[in-house]
């Protein structure tokens, strides 16, 4: 039941963090437009250059969640494997 919770829960946030991104660059774009079309430009490319850096951290605990759950799998298999020898 923990699993699903934890995937559930970091699935959610992937997806809410691409919208923050879409969203949020619009917003960086329009709000900075004032200031000249190339530093909007520059701050919204920055700004999306953060936020997929932050998914991929997401992503990161993703793929590290995974691995451990192959080790621990692993680690049965050798412990049963061991007992038997």
């Amino acid at each position: 039941m923990q699993k699903e919770k934890f995937d559930r829960i970091i699935s959610f946030l992937l997806g809410a963090s691409w919208a923050i991104v879409i969203f949020g660059a619009l917003i960086t774009f329009k709000s900075t437009l004032f200031f000249g079309f190339g530093l909007s430009l520059f701050l919204t490319i920055l700004y999306i250059f953060i936020s997929l850096f932050m998914i991929l951290v997401l992503d990161a605990f993703v793929i590290n969640r995974q691995k451990l759950q192959e080790i621990k799998k692993q680690t049965e298999l050798l412990e049963k494997i061991y007992s038997k020898a």
